[in-house]
């Protein structure tokens, strides 16, 4: 299997030259047009059945070889993020305020690296459904493609998805079993108050300090209320109120996000913060409008997937470019709703390191796709389809 890499990696020129162009032409969640009709054609080309529009801008392509009965799901994310890049790359966003800052251009781009060479030289016997989603950067693209009939039209024994993982060495594969990345909840808070001169605060009620006392509280929920073996985070990242330093202001807004990668860990977190708000609120007089959104649920990979997929990583690169369980992310994925429906894993590819040994992550201005990914991932996914449609158990 070793020898996939160097073969792959003798064909990445065309597929690094296509990542640049996606990355030069960025488009945002259900935007992604040229894109997907981009690998809607790739697909086309190379003999894959091909459905343009699930989930809105998704695409699936299908390939089906000999009479085997497994069924294989790899999954690539296409959306860019509203941020205005400074790489100072060539091949820099050409679309104002929209770059790739996340590597969905290289996650499209080595999915499509190995379906071509799947199309021309795999050796498999089944179906592989080779899934383009939109929309991953917070709008719930996996949830309008399944809402879309995803594995109803395109059913799959196991699905697998893979992210760079800036600060990882190049071409490193992690692996995690269970939970895996947090789930995403988003508050927004409006607190009520009556407005006043600064220099009478006895006149009014302040939200600003009722705010101000409701942040501090909240630092203790992760603290006294979560089991300190479990993970959870509960971030206050907007704080706005009034505008003049002698004017106190009727309202103010915030906004949090949570984080959990524990189901009833989710749930204590939304009965602590909700009650913690309103109490304190209450205390200054302060009236609490709460608005609290569940957003990406936790992705947990499976046990047997997880092993398959960590095998393959072996053999394809030795055990010495392989993390079998490294630690959890609290990031989020909306590859989490695929995983409810379907048995996978989602795992993670070494983005390296930028000059100097410094770390850029990813959603930063700076951030770009590390291009000797493109042999490593499609090599990889060639490895792994191969395999899973050759020995797996549902074969």
């Amino acid at each position: 299997m070793k020898l996939l890499i160097s073969e792959l990696a003798r064909r990445a020129d065309e597929f690094v030259a296509l990542r640049r162009d996606i990355h030069q032409n960025p488009e945002l969640g259900f935007n992604e047009h040229r894109t997907s009709e981009l690998v809607a054609q790739k697909l086309a080309t190379w003999g894959y059945e091909v459905e343009r529009g699930l989930g809105g801008t998704g695409v699936v392509g299908q390939l089906r070889r000999g009479d085997g009965k497994a069924r294989l799901g790899i999954r690539a994310d296409m959306d860019a993020l509203p941020i205005e890049e400074q790489s100072g790359k060539s091949y820099s966003s050409g679309n104002h305020g929209i770059m790739h800052a996340c590597g969905h251009d290289g996650h499209t781009a080595m999915l499509l690296a190995a379906a071509k060479y799947l199309a021309e030289e795999g050796k498999f016997c089944g179906t592989l459904n080779l899934i383009f989603q939109p929309a991953e950067e917070g709008l719930g693209g996996a949830t309008r493609m399944l809402d879309d009939g995803l594995f109803e039209k395109y059913p799959c024994d196991a699905v697998f998805a893979a992210h760079n993982a800036p600060g990882l060495p190049q071409g490193y594969l992690a692996f995690r079993t269970g939970p895996t990345m947090a789930s995403s909840d988003r508050v927004m808070v409006t607190l009520s108050g009556v407005g006043g001169h600064g220099a009478m605060p006895h006149k009014a009620i302040d939200p600003i300090v009722a705010g101000a006392s409701i942040v501090m509280a909240l630092q203790t929920i992760v603290s006294r209320n979560v089991d300190p073996a479990l993970v959870a985070v509960v971030t206050v990242g907007m704080f706005h109120g009034g505008t003049a330093s002698n004017v106190i202001p009727d309202t103010v807004t915030m906004e949090l996000t949570v984080r959990a990668l524990d189901p009833d860990v989710r749930n204590t977190l939304e009965s602590r913060i909700t009650a913690l708000i309103r109490s304190q609120a209450e205390s200054f007089g302060v009236k609490a409008d709460i608005d609290y959104k569940r957003g990406y649920a936790v992705l947990v990979n499976s046990p047997a997937e997880t092993d398959f997929a960590r095998g393959v990583a072996l053999d394809l690169l030795g055990p010495e470019k392989v993390i079998l369980h490294g630690p959890p992310v609290s990031g989020s994925e909306d590859f989490a709703f695929m995983l409810e429906k379907c048995p996978g894993c989602y795992l993670f590819i070494g983005n390296g390191f930028g000059e100097a040994g410094s770390i850029c992550e990813v959603h930063n201005p700076h951030y770009d796709f590390n291009d000797a990914n493109v042999a490593i991932g499609s090599a990889y996914w060639v490895g792994l389809a191969e395999k899973f449609l050759s020995d797996s158990p549902t074969a």
